[in-house]
């Protein structure tokens, strides 16, 4: 392949990847709005190909309210939901649902695309396999934590898979994200910083576990328990937070836990990032490199500010309103994924090799 031709096809490869990062970002977003108003139980079967299209006829829109009415979450949260109250519900697990596929026809359609241009180039084929793996893998996973929330006294999905879910979904945006970089970023950009790229790498692995406990407070409907700030319902240490046997339950299961790890995991963040910041500042950068280098600071700062607002506003949660509380909460996961990618660009510009001698 000739460089004109590599160049082109790299900027053709990148600009699809790109579009999948941004459909991918709308995807999560579209979990979040999901999860805030109850509706992901709404739909309880998994159709990849017929349920694609809502109900379009009263006739199909009472079959697909029966089925609902048979959840244990119609049962017993929702047993004075009308038609029209299902609907509002339905529409959004099935706008997620149909994103999702859109992600698909995407990826396909654009690889179809970039084959028959010869644009992509066989040392992108292990990658390519391992992002359609990862794709397929989300849907999957997907279903299965759907399906936790459909039997038994269940009224909402079960926390844990919520949690998968939501970091394969970034683990996916993550990955499709370095490889646009990979192909779009001059080499030279790249700094060597052996210091700044190691905390890099601890603050994004502390940013994964903080992630995951995002989902399991949103899953366990923890903020409400403590909606209280800067203490913790009056206490800097609650207490409960190793009421439960076995201990390590604690970790998953107990709300106070949950909520104590998830805020001061927040502070760690903050500081650790400030003091990135500082070290990595004080290198010989390039000048995009310098430019964006503020960005992750400033997104964290946000970020917990928004984390402070959904406590504080949690008291204000009504049953299937949109109110403050959810505004706060879609952008505290919204800038949580500006956040991660923010880091992942920046450990991307921090991965520079040393020129060999």
């Amino acid at each position: 392949m000739d460089t004109t031709l590599q160049q082109k096809g790299n900027k053709a490869v990148a600009t699809w990847l790109l579009i999948g990062v941004g459909m991918l970002i709308i995807q999560v977003a579209l979990g979040g709005i999901t999860r805030l108003t109850g509706s992901g139980l709404s739909i309880t079967e998994w159709d990849v190909v017929t349920g694609a299209f809502p109900p379009l006829n009263k006739d199909k829109w009472l079959e697909e309210f029966h089925k609902y009415r048979q959840t244990p979450q119609y049962r017993l949260l929702n047993s004075d939901f009308s038609l029209q109250d299902f609907k509002n519900i339905f529409f959004w697990e099935w706008f997620h649902r149909l994103w999702a596929r859109l992600i698909g026809v995407v990826f396909l359609v654009g690889f179809v695309f970039l084959v028959q241009k010869r644009y992509l180039r066989k040392d992108m084929v292990n990658s390519m396999i391992i992002l359609f793996l990862i794709g397929a893998l989300q849907g999957l996973v997907g279903w299965i934590m759907v399906a936790s929330g459909l039997t038994g006294d269940a009224v909402y999905v079960r926390p844990t898979r919520l949690a998968m879910h939501f970091i394969l979904a970034l683990g996916l945006l993550c990955y499709t994200y370095w490889f646009a970089l990979d192909l779009l970023m001059d080499k030279t950009q790249r700094s060597v910083a052996g210091g700044v790229k190691r905390l890099l790498i601890i603050i994004l692995c502390l940013l994964a576990v903080q992630l995951i406990y995002g989902a399991l407070m949103a899953g366990h409907k923890a903020a409400t328990i403590a909606p209280t700030w800067p203490t913790i319902n009056g206490a800097w240490y609650p207490m409960g937070i190793w009421a439960d046997s076995p201990l390590l339950l604690n970790l998953i299961d107990n709300k106070i836990t949950i909520h104590f790890i998830h805020r001061n995991l927040a502070y760690l963040i903050v500081i650790l990032i400030i003091v990135w910041y500082v070290k990595a500042s004080r290198q010989n950068l390039p000048a995009m490199t310098r430019k964006w280098l503020r960005l992750p600071l400033l997104l964290v700062v946000m970020q917990v500010m928004l984390g402070v607002f959904s406590l504080l506003f949690s008291v204000e949660i009504i049953p299937n309103h949109w109110g403050n509380f959810e505004w706060m909460a879609q952008l505290h996961q919204l800038v949580a994924m500006f956040l991660l990618l923010s880091l992942v660009t920046m450990l991307y510009l921090f991965n520079g090799r040393r020129a060999v001698l």
